[in-house]
């Protein structure tokens, strides 16, 4: 029972089926597709919302078996639906008309949950947050407190004392 190799899915929550996206993966494995759907689906359906997509990590071992980690979902699609969208930009440019808008408060929930995951929780949430708004700026969305107060923060003094800011 030795290591044979990692496996990195994208598959909907409570709803893997063995298919084509998943058999091209475990197949040449000799991974049993139905039993791994099956214990996917009871593991995320208490986690997420039925298809929600997730990230899987799972590793092969050489007597056929495996175990498996479920991720939290893409940024991208946890800043598509803070901003109520479906789908991301056609045009990526930063500079262009955004087509959705989140909070402060929003992206740093966003960060919240990716911090969460295995390989981040030694990262600053702070630094989670920039990559999160990276992300949003990448489909679309732009970062900005509530739409009534953006006239009126444009007047006021930008505050540059690091005590007062909390650093």
């Amino acid at each position: 029972m030795s290591f044979v190799r990692y496996v990195n899915l994208r598959v909907p929550a409570a709803a893997a089926r063995p298919g084509p996206s998943i058999g091209q993966s475990l197949g040449p494995l000799g991974i049993n597709m139905a039993q791994f759907c099956k214990e996917f689906n009871e593991r995320s359906e208490k986690l997420y919302n039925k298809d929600t997509p997730l990230g899987v990590r799972l590793t092969a071992l050489s007597d056929r078996t495996f175990q498996f980690d479920i991720r939290s979902p893409p940024t991208s699609f946890l800043v598509l639906r803070a901003a109520g969208l479906t789908k991301g930009t056609s045009n990526p440019n930063p500079e262009a008309e955004a087509i959705g808008h989140i909070t402060p408060e929003q992206v740093y929930e966003i960060a919240r949950i990716k911090q969460k995951d295995d390989m981040r929780w030694h990262i600053p949430l702070d630094g989670i947050a920039r990559s999160v708004i990276g992300t949003a700026r990448s489909v679309g969305v732009a970062v900005r407190e509530h739409e009534e107060d953006t006239e009126e923060k444009v007047d006021e003094e930008v505050e540059t004392d690091p005590e007062k800011l909390g650093y």
